[in-house]
């Protein structure tokens, strides 16, 4: 088994709260607040280029419109993804997977990557970049691939059984296995699909992380990994439970108080 070395906090979708998020700004910052993780999201363009990207559609971190699966990859860079955030970050790109690797092996950063697929294109972002990420990457004990698509997960397990594997646990969308937590509980079939899936982590909801579940996760021997916790207090919190790893948008936040960047 793959031992992970992961850091006390991962920056969320880079380093969210102070640059555009999945940008390669944002990973630059991070970096430069000596964060040792970044957390980012991959889909797929409409011809199949990976790109560092969370939403299905343009309009809240782009100057464009409509979903990102119908664009092709030369129009989406095209578009401008950093004004949104702040008028200093205007022309910032969307990075593609290949990019923001290149600027995550020269910071020296490990990696979260979680697949976050389009509606019915779940294999086939799972296939390409796992294909790519199998072409650069070669520190196992610094990477995550995470997912909240069992598909994602399954070819995970087929294509990089040396990589760590995570679910995403959450609310976000109550017609998916993996995110209906129902009345603040863990899917009544979690264990099977820890052990199914080989699944290392669960990334879940901080708003979900409960004593009861927290306490259930590290009993099974998976990680408990909650999301997005930007709370000093929570932090608190979430560490007396036995919490060793959180994801943040605000790392600084956190590293001043009992989690330390390191």
């Amino acid at each position: 088994m793959i031992k992970l070395k992961l850091p006390k906090i991962i920056g969320h979708r880079g380093c969210a709260g102070y640059a555009p998020e999945n940008t390669l700004e944002a990973i630059h910052t991070a970096a430069d607040m000596d964060v040792k993780w970044v957390e980012l999201d991959v889909k797929l363009t409409k011809d199949q280029v990976p790109v560092i990207f969370h939403d299905e559609t343009l309009e809240r971190t782009t100057n464009g419109s409509g979903f990102i699966a119908d664009i092709t990859y030369d129009d989406l860079r095209e578009l401008e993804a950093g004004s949104w955030f702040s008028d200093s970050f205007a022309g910032v790109k969307i990075p593609t997977l290949e990019e923001a690797l290149e600027a995550i092996i020269d910071r020296d950063l490990g990696f979260n990557l979680e697949i976050k697929p389009c509606p019915g294109r779940e294999v086939e972002t799972a296939e390409v970049a796992l294909d790519h990420l199998s072409h650069v990457w070669d520190d196992n004990s610094r990477l995550l691939i995470s997912s909240y698509k069992l598909e994602a997960l399954e070819v995970a397990l087929n294509m990089a059984s040396g990589w760590a594997t995570g679910a995403v646990l959450g609310y976000h969308s109550q017609d998916d296995h993996l995110n209906a937590l129902k009345n603040g509980r863990l899917p009544d079939d979690w264990m099977d699909l820890v052990d199914a899936l080989k699944l290392r982590a669960f990334s879940i909801d901080q708003d979900l992380a409960t004593n009861d579940i927290i306490k259930a996760i590290l009993g099974y021997g998976v990680i408990p990994i909650p999301y997005n916790v930007n709370d000093l207090a929570r932090a608190h919190m979430l560490q007396a439970l036995g919490v060793q790893t959180v994801i943040s948008d605000e790392p600084d936040v956190i590293s001043e108080g009992l989690f330390t960047v390191h």
